[in-house]
């Protein structure tokens, strides 16, 4: 069995109800979600990514989320912030998330992935894309999260103010606010 599967496919592995539900019950499998099982030998993940990654493969981290997990913000948000392309239905999860929906257009640029564990990938949306959003949606991460994180990508090594303003042109009502910035930090 892979290290998160559906109860779909314990039965298709053999495990009846009896054999599934024992497994859970001598702490052998973790239930992560509705149908959703983890075994508990494999390693540590967040539960909460665990299953967003087995129910929609789709799903992409972005906002505070992704500013975090690029080393551009300190704040941890109370729940993931994922994506969407708008039209698709936000899978229901026993964890907490905080779900966006972008336009399918422009739902891929920047768009990469990360392992979650040794078998479920997750989107993650690049530092330029990131910072992008965070611009296109203060009202929801915040002007200050917005220009800091801005702040400590400018002084990054390697980092292309040109590349950030080419993607920033697909969303054009942030150039303005990202030039001007960018005008100030450097």
């Amino acid at each position: 069995m892979p290290p998160t599967f559906t109860y779909s496919q314990g039965r298709s592995a053999g495990l009846d109800n009896r054999a599934l539900y024992g497994l859970r019950d001598a702490g052998l499998i973790d239930p992560i979600g509705r149908g959703l099982y983890r075994r508990a030998d494999a390693e540590l993940v967040d539960p909460t990514l665990a299953e967003v990654a087995a129910r929609a493969p789709a799903a992409t981290l972005c906002l505070t989320s992704a500013l975090a997990e690029h080393g551009l913000s300190d704040a941890i948000p109370p729940a993931p912030h994922l994506a969407l392309p708008r039209g698709q239905r936000f899978p229901a999860t026993d964890g907490p998330v905080s779900w966006h929906a972008f336009a399918p257009a422009t739902f891929g640029l920047g768009r990469e992935s990360f392992a979650v564990d040794s078998e479920l990938r997750l989107g993650i949306y690049n530092e330029e894309r990131t910072l992008v959003d965070a611009f296109r949606m203060r009202h929801v991460v915040g002007s200050d999260e917005a220009y800091e994180a801005l702040r400590r990508w400018v002084r990054r090594r390697g980092s292309q103010p040109a590349r950030l303003l080419d993607l920033a042109g697909h969303f054009p009502r942030t150039v303005t606010p990202i030039r001007r910035s960018l005008e100030v930090l450097l």
